[in-house]
This record gives C-alpha cells, sequence and structure tokens, in this order.
C-alpha cells in the first residue's frame, strides 16, 4: 500500500496520464485518421504529452482547488 501522503502525487500522476491519453488519441486520430502504424502514432504523442502534463498538474491542481473553494458557497 503506498503512504497516504503521496495521494496528491499518484493523484496527478493518474490524472494526468488519463487525459493526455484520452486527448492525443484523439488529436492523433483527427489528424492521420485510422492508418496503419496508428497506435505508435498514438504512444509517441501520449508519451510527449504526459512528459508535459504530470508537472503542469502537480502546480496547477492547488491553484484549481483554491479558486474552487472561493467560488462556491461555504456548507
Amino acid at each position: 500500500m503506498i503512504p497516504r501522503r503521496y495521494g496528491p502525487l499518484l493523484s496527478g500522476l493518474m490524472l494526468s496520464g488519463l487525459m493526455s491519453l484520452l486527448i492525443s488519441g484523439l488529436s492523433t486520430f483527427r489528424a492521420v485518421g485510422p492508418a496503419p502504424g496508428f497506435a505508435g502514432l498514438w504512444f509517441g504523442a501520449w508519451w510527449a504529452a504526459w512528459g508535459v502534463a504530470f508537472p503542469v498538474v502537480l502546480l496547477v491542481a492547488p491553484l484549481a482547488r483554491r479558486l474552487a473553494e472561493r467560488l462556491t458557497a461555504p456548507p
């Protein structure tokens, strides 16, 4: 089991991985269609996107949480 203190890091890793996987897949499909070698192109695009998305998520998530707290009514 992973210690709880790594929760935000693990959450960012999973969120950025899934989102970059979906968006790179959609973008690759729109760019080349169901071409031969699509999976390889998608994997290359995903790997590059995840390399950018993960650190960005780690930096932006705390700011987004604070903004969401300010924009929502207190309990």
